[in-house]
């Protein structure tokens, strides 16, 4: 199976540039974070806004385009750092088995339609057999403090 990956369109480049630009200096959500990674090839930083699920005492990552360049470098390097204003923490990550996801893919995508929906081809408040079934197109990591 080819890997899935959504790219963005010249706007919503530039429209996440923007919101990453918002977040880095504190503004946003509660669960809007500025994603930072090392690059697997150039060791350079690149950074990325999220949505950062908080469900059932742990913390997911969700990528709803699919298999991006953060998920690659994240997969590579282990860890990442989530960055607001001037905090800016460091996680390790563990990336979900395909069982492991549909319940958080179904927390995310109720919690966050409004932005995520246009990701998913299923609707939100689907069943979690739908979620099972779409699983392996969206990685998915929990985020530790080691």
């Amino acid at each position: 199976m080819k890997a899935f990956y959504l790219a963005p369109s010249a706007f919503e480049r530039w429209f996440n540039w923007l919101f990453g630009v918002l977040v880095a200096w504190g503004f946003g959500l509660q669960h809007n974070y500025l994603l930072q990674v090392q690059g697997r090839k150039t060791g350079r930083i690149y950074s990325t806004p999220v949505n950062v699920l908080d469900f059932e005492g742990k913390r997911y990552l969700v990528a709803p385009r699919g298999m991006t360049q953060w998920v690659r470098n994240v997969t590579v390097n282990g860890q990442l750092w989530l960055k607001k204003g001037r905090n800016r923490q460091q996680f390790f990550v563990r990336v979900l088995a395909d069982q492991e996801k549909p319940q958080v893919l179904s927390e995310y995508l109720n919690r966050y339609k409004t932005t995520v929906q246009r990701y998913f081809p299923i609707p939100a408040g689907s069943r979690l057999e739908e979620f099972s079934r779409i699983a392996p197109s969206y990685p998915v990591f929990e985020l530790t403090s080691k």
